[in-house]
């Protein structure tokens, strides 16, 4: 390369050094394959590419190369460089046509991977390729089309910190909505009297001039910045019609009071129009503003869980410190009736929690030492000590915060079409005020009655009310749900969950207690202790819940383990493993097949037991003469709510399919108690998914329930994947939905509350579309006055946010 580096130029920049995170590397020819393909792309200098941290660092020629060039070769490598997420608050927001503007320009700056804006949230999620976007570049592409941003660093101390500043601006205002009220009233009575054919009792045109004005301009000044902002971005919203249509009717009254000719005669003034107008909807934003900050109630109350401080044993004293200051491994005293603080282990101490708040279970939780405490829930009458596991951000407490903020954050398919027609309705009410102006003097009326129409026609229609359907409806329904123990990860699991016609549970764990016991032993050679001491000790090194079953079984007895050799996992069929030179075989019918183990001694017993439901682990030794040594019978007790979820299942009109890889006997036997539909046993884990693929090709709406490792691929090929809180933490970073208690019932809570945050976004878009269908036409042809436009524009919001917020009345089981 020495030629290359004289031809350079000298006045070239030194090179640039980037890390960027890769996913998909799972061997070191992986990590090799990918060094060696970046050093060859040009305008790379060199590349190191380092699997444990899977990580690639670049240097490389700004002039030559970009980072965007680096990901793309990646791509092509077979490999991915995930999106960093920036968060931004954004303000300024005031409609859809607002949130709609700010996404798309976001979506313009180079290396935005997608933009999502929420308008109720005021938040922007923006998806960047690392290094090709600052958080200074999005800031000011927000700014450029006139709105404020700042990053969102903390997610609990902005959201404490939007808490107080929602409070002040809410006091603001109150205040600003009740001086332009008092200066209002006035024409409210001066209007009651017209109507009562007193018109002689007309205030001066001077009185409501001064009136009027204060109200224009003071208590409009709100919509006037938006508006200018808009304009100035060659873009329409909600203000700028409200603003174009006051205008002109004060303007109106003010040319008129000057020159009385110009009202047709009458000298009549509009400036009741101009001033209930801006009061009513400056009520409208305020009733609104009210409304969507309960919707974040379930955040709130969640943020309020963590207590302030902890006690913290250090030299063995305690020591009070703010809890945001606990490290994991500290030993925190917990009193009776404190919040825990931190996540954690208990070390001594006996005690009940109450994590209501966080799982939905109303009963108290007996904990002694060993068990997992969770922060934010309520100690009982006993004191604890706790050692500190996880803190702050990865705790679940924090994690459920995320969790919710994120599913609020994110848009429901259908939000997309709305943004489309968002996008187009501001322009479109202009032209129609436009032709219902021009309209008014084709026929003869008069020019102030026309402007007057027009004024009318800009302030009805309403896209606030078609902007704010969906995010809404969705923040009601993830904060009630929340408060049932079902976490939603985003808007698009919720709005299809609606939908589901098929619901499929793997077993072990999620309809059974998921600890499952030996009860039966049979040992050819009559030696049962013999035979559970090679079972157990084959499995020392095993995960699965059935061996936990036979080490614990063998633990109770005080069968001593021996050291194992060779230990190799057979998923779907056993273990092979090597104890006291003897080498052992564990596992069901198919893997005794495999080996040509005669099974024949033991079949009467296995089949009598597996019809009760237990499942049969055999034990063969796998010898040059492969021979049976015996069986052990294992059985998981079926929760004590799977045969009423399942009933609430049928209840809503949902088939429910059972897999699992246990012998179809035993899963027939379960099956038949609790009454499920569909039952496919002896399914490998890797072929769920594939059986998950069948149900959905078939036109089926399928979801899934599952709780282990080996339920991850199924989880993402569902429709809608539900991961048991009692499980792994592989299953619920799959699944949509995550049920924080191992209930089966939730999953029909899950599907309830679905369907009833569905029904609201239907409601909310069906009444702010035939509002404006009604009312722009009845506003075109002169059957409304502005006033009661703007009572109607107002009414529409507020009335779509109300109606979201019944769902914060939603209770599971109903």
């Amino acid at each position: 390369m020495g030629h290359h580096a004289e031809d350079r130029a000298p006045a070239k920049a030194d090179p640039t050094t980037v890390t960027l995170p890769v996913e998909g590397m799972t061997c070191a020819s992986c990590s090799a394959r990918l060094e060696r393909v970046l050093n060859t792309v040009p305008g790379i200098v060199s590349a190191n590419v380092n699997l444990a941290t899977e990580r690639a660092e670049v240097a490389f020629e700004p002039d030559a190369a970009s980072v965007a060039d680096i990901a793309a070769a990646i791509g092509r490598t077979g490999f991915s460089v995930p999106p960093q997420t920036v968060d931004l608050a954004v303000g300024g927001m005031t409609c859809a046509a607002c949130s709609a503007r700010v996404e798309k320009a976001l979506a313009g700056v180079p290396g935005v991977v997608s933009a999502a804006v929420n308008l109720a949230t005021e938040r922007a999620s923006v998806a960047v390729a690392p290094g090709a976007a600052g958080v200074a570049d999005l800031i000011a592409a927000v700014q450029k089309t006139g709105y404020t941003a700042q990053a969102v660093d903390d997610p609990e101390a902005r959201f404490a910190a939007d808490e107080a500043d929602a409070a002040w601006q809410a006091r603001r205002e109150l205040m600003t909505v009740a001086g332009a009220f008092a200066l209002t009233v006035p024409f409210f009575l001066q209007m009651a009297l017209m109507a009562l054919g007193r018109g002689d009792l007309m205030m001066a045109s001077w009185v409501q001039f001064l009136l009027a004005t204060p109200v224009q301009f003071v208590g409009g000044w709100r919509f006037y910045v938006p508006a200018w902002r808009a304009l100035r971005a060659g873009a329409g919203n909600m203000d700028l019609l409200v603003v174009m249509g006051t205008t002109a009717a004060w303007g109106l009254s003010v040319a008129v009071m000057i020159v009385p000719s110009l009202g047709g005669g009458g000298g009549h003034l509009y400036f009741e129009a101009s001033a209930s107008v801006i009061t009513l909807v400056l009520l409208g934003r305020y009733l609104e503003g009210r409304a969507k900050r309960a919707t974040t109630a379930a955040i709130r109350a969640l943020m309020h869980l963590r207590p302030d401080t902890a006690r913290v044993l250090r030299d063995g004293r305690e020591v009070e410190v703010p809890a945001s200051m606990v490290a994991s491994g500290d030993v925190v005293v917990v009193r009776p009736g404190e919040r825990i603080p931190v996540d954690g282990t208990v070390l001594e101490g006996a005690s009940q929690t109450d994590e209501s708040l966080l799982t939905g279970e109303s009963l108290p939780v007996a904990k002694g030492p060993g068990d997992a405490v969770t922060g934010g829930s309520v100690n009982g009458e006993g004191l604890l000590r706790v050692r500190a596991t996880t803190v702050g951000a990865e705790s679940m407490l924090g994690r459920i915060v995320r969790m919710i903020q994120d599913a609020q954050a994110s848009k429901a398919p259908v939000q997309h079409l709305v943004d489309r027609v968002s996008a187009v309705f501001v322009p479109a009410v202009v032209v129609i005020a436009a032709g219902a102006y021009l309209r008014g003097l084709a026929i003869g009326w008069e020019q102030p009655e026309a402007i007057i129409v027009a004024v009318t026609v800009l302030v009805v229609a309403c896209p606030c009310a078609l902007g704010l359907a969906t995010p809404t409806a969705i923040m009601a329904g993830t904060g009630a749900a929340a408060g049932a123990g079902i976490l939603i990860k985003d808007a698009e699991a919720l709005e299809r969950a609606h939908g589901v016609t098929d619901v499929v549970f793997d077993k072990t764990g999620t309809l059974t207690e998921g600890r499952p016991a030996v009860t039966d032993v049979a040992a050819t050679d009559e030696d049962a202790d013999r035979l559970v001491r090679l079972a157990a000790s084959a499995q020392q090194g095993s995960e699965h819940p059935l061996a936990g079953s036979v080490l614990r079984y063998a633990e109770g007895r005080g069968i001593p383990l021996t050291p194992v050799a060779d230990f190799i996992g057979r998923p779907g069929l056993g273990v092979t493993a090597t104890v006291d030179g003897t080498a052992v075989a564990i596992g069901n019918r198919r893997l005794m097949a495999e080996l040509e183990v005669e099974t024949g001694s033991l079949d009467a017993w296995a089949k009598d037991l597996e019809a009760q439901g237990r499942t049969v682990m055999w034990v063969a030794d796998r010898g040059p003469a492969p021979r049976l040594l015996g069986a052990l019978a294992v059985g998981d007790r079926v929760k004590d709510s799977a045969a009423h979820a399942i009933g609430r299942l049928h209840g809503l009109g949902l088939r429910v399919a059972m897999l699992t890889g246990d012998n179809r006997r035993s899963a027939a036997a379960v099956a038949g108690t609790l009454g499920i539909d569909t039952l496919v046993a002896e399914v490998l884990p890797g072929d769920k998914a594939a059986e998950v693929d069948r149900l959905r090709g078939a036109g089926r709406t399928v979801a899934m329930v599952g709780d282990g490792v080996n339920d991850a691929p199924a989880l993402a090929a569902a429709d809608v994947g539900l991961a048991m809180g009692t499980g792994t933490d592989v299953a619920m970073h799959t699944a949509g939905i995550t049920l924080m208690r191992g209930d089966p019932a939730l999953v029909a809570d899950a599907v309830a509350v679905s369907r009833a945050t569905h029904r609201k976004i239907a409601q909310n878009l069906f009444w702010a579309f035939i509002y404006n269908v009604i009312m722009i036409p009845l506003a075109v042809f002169g059957a409304i006055t502005p006033v009661m436009a703007g009572a109607a524009m107002a009414l529409s919001s507020v009335s779509v946010v109300t109606n979201s917020l019944l769902l914060r009345r939603w209770r599971p089981g109903a």
